[in-house]
């Protein structure tokens, strides 16, 4: 099959149309539209910049640190053949 020039030019544009429509504005509630509900629990609604915020649950640190360098595993009194 043979392409014509003006199909790529055309799909070109057309992924350039489609990469320009977002908005870079602030997001805000349209009239009438209700806050974000309380938590349960919180004496007040969260704001947007606390909810995009991750607390330790969720992003705990990592406590197994890997080896650095070739070292000895100490026993492990688990480690026990199949029976």
């Amino acid at each position: 099959m043979m392409r014509k020039p003006g199909h790529a030019l055309l799909l070109a544009c057309a992924v350039l149309a489609l990469s320009a429509c977002g908005s870079r504005k602030a997001l805000k509630a349209k009239p009438g539209m209700d806050p974000a509900p309380v938590a349960y629990g919180a004496d007040r609604a969260a704001t947007p910049a606390e909810m995009m915020e991750h607390d330790m649950q969720a992003r705990p640190d990592r406590s197994a640190e890997p080896l650095k360098q070739s070292q000895e595993r100490p026993d492990d009194p688990f480690d026990l053949p199949p029976s």
